[in-house]
């Protein structure tokens, strides 16, 4: 028999959730060793706010802090990050034995404006939520920084100088692509105060297109000896390498976006028809086949995948067992490339591996867009410029004066 992890007695104000905190660590797959470890914490917690006079409801991330604070000066090593403390709290939140924090509400015209801005962009435009908080809010921060102080924001004031004079003082520090964002989303705050009725007149012809270089260049796929690599580094043999192969596939053969592959459902894979729904972009979903080797590899994974609540495909291989990110997917492609031996490569260029594939082996620019899940053919259009052998036929001789070339 295997020993049996030690499991403290709580005591004080925390007491009362110990039991409901120890099924719920584990209906999230944490080992006995982690929830006894798990229950330690959540006892010197309890005896600390005990010693206070406080009670579980008046447990806030401030007092958290406070807390892994004092066992820090008192030069223990364990739980002294507030960061440690999140799990506990997230607990307590869910049963409602502690308050949710509220969002602090900053004053100013410029948090004011920007508060309102978003809700137009979630509510109005139905724009989801991580582009307006990680791109178009940002921007329209950066944008109004300076401005406020000087009787008001001066936004009546605005011209197409100050939008320039910006761009001028902003782009260069950028990438074109981060140039062509800034230039968009700055477009879009601009159309947002005209109609708020916060400008006269619109500018967003002040803001003028950014060069777009993508067309001047051959798309970045990887060589099929590349992927090749790529799917060996896997070790097949463990739950994780099982899990990595899979997503490999389906970002090589498929063409998914990372964001796609993290959204997979166990209930997005149809069997019997052989079909898989991908979320796309913007809430679009699309029903694309599965490969015989795809889906082979998704059933070895499933042969193995840790039992949890999360409907998600692939889950993380340690506790709490939740969906993957597309962070998480990313580095698992990063990760492959350093077994490998390889430089490290994007997920997005196993997207554009799958498409000078399936042009090399006879497939068309529309079944190519198909697959790809494109909205214009436009986008699909760039790997023409793949298929050398195609253009060799359309491209002209070069002219040669008579008598030879010199």
């Amino acid at each position: 028999m295997g020993k049996r992890a030690w499991v403290p007695i709580v005591s004080g104000p925390l007491a009362p959730y110990t039991v409901g905190f120890t099924s719920w660590l584990a209906s999230r797959s944490y080992s006995p060793s982690a929830t006894a470890k798990r229950l330690c914490q959540l006892e010197q917690l309890s005896r600390w706010l005990e010693r206070r006079g406080l009670t579980a409801s008046e447990l806030t991330e401030a007092r958290a802090g406070e807390f892994a604070n004092a066992r820090r000066e008192a030069g223990l090593t364990s739980w002294t990050s507030p960061y440690s403390l999140a799990l506990p709290l997230e607990y307590l939140r869910e049963i409602g034995a502690v308050r949710v924090p509220q969002p602090t509400v900053v004053a100013g015209q410029v948090e004011g404006l920007l508060a309102d801005y978003r809700r137009y962009l979630l509510i109005e435009r139905g724009l989801v939520e991580h582009t307006v908080v990680w791109v178009l809010v940002p921007a329209a921060r950066l944008f109004l920084a300076g401005r406020e102080g000087l009787e008001g924001l001066g936004l009546e004031r605005l011209s197409a100088a100050d939008v320039s004079m910006f761009l001028v003082a902003e782009c260069p520090k950028r990438s074109v692509t981060g140039a062509r964002n800034l230039a968009s989303a700055l477009r879009s705050f601009l159309r947002y105060l005209h109609v708020a009725g916060l400008i006269e007149a619109p500018l967003v012809w002040a803001v003028p297109p950014v060069a777009d270089l993508r067309d001047r260049t051959l798309p970045r796929g990887l060589e099929p000896a590349v992927v090749k690599k790529l799917l060996a580094s896997c070790d097949r043999r463990t739950l994780i390498g099982r899990r990595n192969y899979a997503v490999l596939l389906l970002l090589s053969r498929l063409g998914l976006r990372r964001g796609e592959v993290a959204a997979i459902q166990l209930d997005d894979v149809d069997w019997r028809a052989g079909e898989l729904l991908i979320r796309g972009k913007g809430s679009r979903q699309d029903v694309l086949p599965v490969p015989v080797d795809v889906g082979e590899a998704i059933v070895s994974y499933l042969r193995c995948r840790p039992r949890c609540e999360s409907r998600a495909l692939f889950v993380r291989v340690t506790a709490p067992l939740r969906g993957l990110t597309p962070c998480t997917v990313r580095w698992i492609v990063r990760e492959a490339c350093d077994r490998a031996g390889l430089s490290r490569v994007g997920t997005h260029q196993l997207r554009h591996t799958a498409a000078t594939e399936m042009l090399r082996r006879g497939g068309s620019l529309a079944e190519i867009g198909q697959v790809l899940r494109h909205r214009e053919l436009k986008t699909t259009a760039q790997y023409a410029k793949v298929d050398r052998k195609a253009l060799r036929m359309l491209a002209r001789p070069w002219p040669v004066p008579e008598g030879g070339a010199e």
